[in-house]
């Protein structure tokens, strides 16, 4: 059966790939293939510009336009090809070398200087870099910008909703009224906060030969300093130099990378949980489409999908952002090759992300508050001033208030002519009593609206 997005088995490639085609040229195997090669281009192109390096000479113009324009037309085509030299091969990197000295054999200048091409290089020292290059450009490009967004909704949320009062539940049981702004506004800090530790998790890579020592480098050039380069030539791709590894890069920053997005991740299966609460409550109401269908039986239905798709990915890319967290960091000695299957299926617990990020993005864009809703219920639990009025009866010294509260509300709904009844029985100034009784649970919100405002 030929692939296609029906015949797919994932649905990252199938199903859900109308959310995720863009990642497909990062993490696709043409994408590895893509980022190999500009890691084995650029290191040619360093070696040219190295006087000390006399076998080679500095490339011209026309020779640097030749190799920059292979990386930026690599195609599918280019893709099938090394994927048939690879056949032979039996080895991924092995093939992008044969591959690129192909493609430069009719240029005169590169052909001379061929067996540079993958000089003094282990596989990983261009695989480290290729995905090292992909997390790069997938955060920058995609994952940040993302989670940007969902930010600027929540902002722009808990703003609308600051003045929306609304009955805040501990415990699952009624407690003291808060704001939906004020709800959406603890959101988009606590994102605010994890996106800058993502964004600043260093990607990390080596280039320092099979087992971290530079020593075919220094067989061959003994007077260079090739940790001055290996550092230059890392650094000039973006990305900040392990000048301490095996063979392989110790994935440490993958490690970092996976839990800082988790803990993002975390924090969003927390606000589709609470949105599919509020819109159960009633407190949201789902914009209409009306060729959408809710229920293939119950025709009244509109179902908080987005929210629930949004929370089923989240928890499916945090399942694979633990794992690799925590198996790649361990090699046995100074390597072995359990992290390749799995630096091969990063794209896949990211891909989950984006897909959640859009889709619980959407459901925000698709509520509408219901302030009836949100009122009547607020007005159903008078005793949640209970906290109000033991506070007040505190500062003007009546003798044990909690407990004159606890026996008159605890385990009780009250209403407005219960809580009066006992604000006129006790000894108060006229004044504060007045201040008690002007308390009502839609103005008891303390600084909520305030801090929703300033998010």
């Amino acid at each position: 059966m030929q692939l296609t997005p029906l015949s797919a088995i994932s649905p990252i490639d199938g199903r859900y790939f109308d959310k995720t085609a863009e990642l497909s040229p990062l993490f696709s195997e043409y994408g590895l293939f893509r980022f190999r090669l500009l890691v084995e281009i650029r290191w040619i192109q360093t070696l040219a510009n190295e006087p000390q390096i006399k076998e080679i000479k500095p490339f011209s113009k026309k020779t640097q336009q030749e190799l920059d324009t292979l990386v930026k037309k690599f195609s599918i085509n280019h893709a099938k090809e090394i994927k048939k030299l690879e056949a032979k091969t039996n080895h991924d990197i092995k093939a992008i070398e044969y591959f690129l000295k192909k493609k430069l054999k009719t240029n005169l200048e590169l052909n001379k200087s061929s067996e540079f091409i993958h000089f003094a290089c282990t596989s990983e020292d261009i695989n480290n870099l290729a995905y090292a290059l992909m997390l790069k450009e997938t955060r920058e490009k995609y994952l940040l910008s993302s989670i940007e967004k969902l930010i600027d909704k929540l902002k722009k949320l808990a703003k609308e909703l600051a003045n929306f009062p609304m009955l805040a539940r501990t415990h699952g049981q009624a407690a003291i009224p808060t704001t939906m702004g004020k709800e959406l506004a603890n959101f988009a800090y606590r994102l605010m906060r994890q996106k800058q530790q993502f964004a600043h998790v260093e990607i990390l890579g080596k280039f320092n030969g099979a087992v971290g020592n530079y020593n075919a480098h220094c067989i061959a050039y003994p007077k260079i300093n090739w940790q001055r380069i290996s550092k230059k030539f890392v650094e000039k791709l973006g990305l900040t130099w392990n000048p301490y590894t095996t063979q392989i890069e110790p994935h440490d920053y993958i490690a970092e990378y996976c839990d800082a997005l988790k803990r993002i991740n975390t924090i969003l299966i927390n606000l589709c949980a609470d949105m599919w609460g509020y819109i159960s409550l009633g407190y949201f109401t789902q914009k209409l489409k009306a060729e959408e269908t809710g229920s293939s039986t119950m025709p009244h239905k509109i179902n908080p999908i987005d929210f629930e798709n949004a929370e089923g990915n989240l928890s499916l890319a945090n399942s694979l952002n633990e794992h690799f967290a925590r198996i790649l960091p361990n090699s046995r000695w100074q390597r072995d090759l359990r992290d390749s299957t799995l630096l091969r299926n990063l794209g896949v617990g990211f891909t989950h992300s984006l897909i959640a990020y859009k889709n619980l993005l959407n459901g925000l864009e698709k509520i509408d508050i219901d302030e009836s809703k949100l009122s009547a219920d607020l007005n159903q639990h008078w005793e949640i001033l209970a906290e109000a009025i033991q506070t007040i009866l505190r500062k003007n010294g009546t003798k044990m208030p909690y407990e004159k509260l606890k026996k008159l509300t605890r385990g009780k709904k009250m209403d407005e002519k219960m809580l009066h009844q006992f604000i006129h029985q006790i000894k108060l100034s006229e004044e504060v009593k007045q201040q008690l009784l002007k308390l009502v649970p839609a103005n008891y919100l303390g600084y909520a609206s305030k801090l929703a405002k300033e998010i």
